[in-house]
């Protein structure tokens, strides 16, 4: 072979290198519509909002191929139902492109459940939002705070701030309807357990504001000793309060001793 090449003059041996590149060229330029699918094209189908199976089938049949790129979790959308396409629908296309889908989850995921006590109303059902999660319903109960949240609910019964629930779950709240306008008698609740006082005081509505308790670790078991406000005022008349005020009480462990002697009667 390398006498066949030598044997020739040195131009004609540039001439068939020159010829038998721009044939190599040729060829590959000319090839370049079939590789590329020059002019074949194709619109994408709108898939979004299907299930998974049948927006694969849809795809796959259109020439597509199909790629799942992500999944999320959304409480409005059927489980595995497609909820993003890329490309998009009605986007022209070359055939054999891959089309990526974002589907929703066919179980919730698990997340923490946010502290909301405190929180307004308007506050916490945002917060809400946020984390996934659903508001409820609602019940109110007498406090000062008017829509403040109290308590917070998961399935009717209380959820701490941590606690792992599902996405997309409802959330009941229980708020302050503000200080009631019915007025009644400062109950006296000195002497009392402290878990019987609070149950006497959240019948009337009335929540503890601050609880002193210098070192009892018991506190349902203490007697209160003390009130703020009092029954009586330094007049010896007494006293109103409305649902929805708090108290202020003093712990200790024996239970007090009354003073039945100096304690003026209700009509007085």
């Amino acid at each position: 072979m390398l006498k066949f090449i030598t044997h020739r003059p040195l131009w004609l041996n540039i001439l068939a290198g020159i010829l038998l590149a721009v044939a190599i060229f040729s060829v590959f330029i000319l090839s370049l519509n079939w590789l590329t699918h020059h002019n074949s094209s194709m619109t994408v189908p709108q898939v979004t909002g299907k299930s998974f199976e049948e927006a694969e089938s849809i795809l796959e049949k259109a020439g597509f191929d199909v790629e799942i790129q992500d999944s999320i979790y959304s409480d409005t959308t059927k489980p595995m139902a497609v909820l993003k396409q890329f490309p998009e629908a009605d986007e022209v296309v070359k055939v054999n492109r891959k089309v990526y889908l974002t589907i929703n989850r066919a179980v919730p995921p698990m997340i923490d459940m946010p502290n909301l006590v405190g929180y307004s109303f308007r506050n916490a059902e945002m917060t809400l939002k946020n984390n996934g999660l659903r508001f409820g319903d609602s019940t109110f109960k007498p406090d000062f705070a008017r829509n403040a949240v109290l308590e917070q609910l998961y399935n009717g019964s209380p959820v701490a701030p941590g606690t792992k629930i599902r996405m997309g779950s409802k959330i009941d709240f229980v708020l302050g309807d503000g200080v009631g306008d019915k007025e009644f008698a400062v109950p006296d609740i000195t002497g009392l357990t402290f878990a019987d006082a609070k149950a006497r005081l959240e019948a009337y509505g009335i929540s503890f504001a601050s609880v002193i308790a210098d070192g009892i670790a018991d506190t349902a078991n203490a007697f209160i000793y003390k009130q703020n406000p009092e029954r009586f005022d330094i007049d010896k008349k007494i006293q109103h309060i409305r649902p929805g005020q708090t108290m202020d009480v003093w712990l200790q462990l024996d239970k007090p001793v009354k003073d039945t002697i100096n304690t003026p009667s209700p009509q007085q």
